[in-house]
Parts: C-alpha cells; structure tokens; sequence
C-alpha cells in the first residue's frame, strides 16, 4: 500500500495529483462550467407565469375515481416535481404532481422567457 498517497492531506478544491504538468480534481472540487441556464423547463415557466387563471389536465392511471381530473385556479407556487394552485371560487389549494399533469391552459399570453415583456 502506498502510504503516501492515503496519508496525504487534501482539501477541497486541491488538486489531488498532476498528470503530464495538467492538474486532476480530486472528487470535492467543485466545478464551475459556465453553461447558460436552460429557461424552458416548466417549473419555470409556470414560476415565471405565477398569479395567473390556468386549468391543470391531469390524469391519474391507477384511479377509477380520478382517471382524469381538470383542476381550475391560481397558480401559486411550482418547484421541479410539483405545482401550488389556489382555487379562489372555493377557497380549495391543491399540490399536484408534475408527473400527473397532461397539459395546462392559460387563460392569456404565456410568458416564456424573463426578458417578455406584455407590452411589447
């Protein structure tokens, strides 16, 4: 065994030996790609598009009771699994799972990209 190499203090960020005069990170370093940031995914669309009248279709295979539900409100809040809706006629919210939703319908202009702007 070599007892350098085991005994040897690293710390994150270091590299943890040189190959050929080119420095290899040890698995802590975090790297730092500057790859732009993809702005469709639908979390946040829908982040970018919050406070606004929507359906949600969704459908639920394993339910006879829920094969497929339409579920009208607000949208409140969205993360990467799931969507916040407030249903303001019935004072109902529901959390629904990305994973479920078919498709969703607004009831105006769908912004996209943060640089829309409605009154161009």
């Amino acid at each position: 065994m070599n007892n350098n190499f085991v005994n040897q203090n690293s710390f994150p960020g270091t590299p943890l030996y040189t190959s050929n005069g080119v420095s290899v990170p040890n698995q802590q370093t975090q790297m730092n790609y500057n790859v732009p940031l993809e702005q469709s995914y639908i979390e946040n669309i829908l982040r970018l598009n919050r406070g606004k009248k929507v359906e949600i279709y969704a459908s639920y295979p394993d339910s006879d009771e829920w094969r497929n539900k339409v579920f009208s409100g607000i949208i409140e809040q969205s993360g990467r699994d799931h969507i916040i809706l407030s249903d303001p006629k019935t004072g109902d919210w529901y959390l629904i799972l990305i994973i479920y939703v078919n498709f969703i319908k607004f009831d105006e202009r769908i912004i996209s990209d943060p640089e829309f702007y409605p009154n161009n």
